[in-house]
């Protein structure tokens, strides 16, 4: 079954020395079951995946797996550079009972198109558990092209992907393809409602990390079609799509969750806390949703 709606991409709480925070990480897993959040993804990119260690990434996406307890979907980000890492981290999130996989495009090694299909079906094969793709070209340094997600879609086991280009020329032709068990996210909250009025599934959000009802009815009119609904609230919230943004993903998000008090202020080199002169312009947009930080 398609998951269709608002999918936030989960922080990963840490203390201020880098360690993660169990239990701020079960209350925002609560908070989002409770705000029309339809699925979480643990530990993609949001989630810090490139600094934590294997055994960090495994836990903590069981952690997660347990605090929804069945009551929301959970979709493991369990990409890697390395082939057999990615089999690794896909197994181990299947067995503590991931919903899905979702993988990202190896990174820095730069594969060939080739490279990436065999990549992926070598995943796929190994690990018997849903598996979405995940395209996101301006951190990969690598941009799977349509036409071999199209030969991937044909695997039995490989039922969406997350296209993070912000392309949403390139994702409608995508749709216009695609089988109808195959699932197409937006992976870029600025487009996201475009590519959902274009016959997209959902959005696998930053920005829900932060205000998750506003997000789910973003999402819920695109997906509905009100077109008028879907626009007005798409212009509320370019500015703080934008705000987010000013710096690399996570930084931006966690300092806001942290001014807001739901997360500790940590986050891991070689990232480091967001710059001052970014802190007044992200605090005002917050407060056009009613957050006074």
């Amino acid at each position: 079954m398609i998951i269709t709606g608002s999918i936030v991409a989960l922080v990963t709480p840490m203390k201020e020395d880098g360690t993660i925070d169990e239990a701020s990480l079960e209350r925002i897993v609560e908070w989002h079951v409770d705000s029309g959040t339809v699925a979480i993804v643990a530990v993609g990119t949001t989630g810090e995946s490139a600094t934590l260690n294997v055994d960090e990434h495994c836990q903590t996406i069981e952690r997660v797996v347990s605090y929804s307890s069945g009551r929301i979907p959970v979709i493991a980000g369990t990409g890697a550079n390395a082939t057999a890492e990615a089999i690794e981290l896909t197994r181990a999130a299947s067995k503590v009972g991931a919903t899905a996989c979702l993988l990202v495009t190896p990174y820095y090694n730069r594969p060939t198109q080739r490279g990436l299909y065999a990549h992926f079906e070598s995943v796929a094969k190994a690990v018997d558990c849903p598996q979405i793709l995940y395209n996101v070209p301006s951190r990969t340094a690598v941009d799977m092209s349509n036409d071999i997600v199209l030969e991937l879609a044909s695997i039995d086991n490989i039922v969406g992907i997350k296209d993070a280009t912000g392309d949403v020329e390139r994702g409608s032709a995508l749709l216009a393809k695609i089988p109808e068990d195959f699932a197409v996210y937006s992976g870029d909250d600025a487009t996201a409602s475009d590519l959902i009025l274009a016959g997209g599934h959902g959005n696998i959000s930053v920005t829900a990390n932060v205000i998750p009802e506003e997000m789910a009815r973003l999402v819920d009119s695109a997906l509905a079609g009100d077109v008028e609904h879907c626009n007005r609230l798409n212009q509320e919230m370019s500015g703080l799509n934008k705000a987010l943004f000013q710096e690399a993903n996570p930084i931006p998000i966690k300092w806001a969750l942290a001014q807001m008090g739901i997360i500790p202020p940590g986050i891991r080199l070689p990232l480091t806390i967001l710059d001052i002169e970014f802190q007044q312009s992200l605090r005002t947009e917050l407060k056009n949703f009613g957050i006074f930080i």
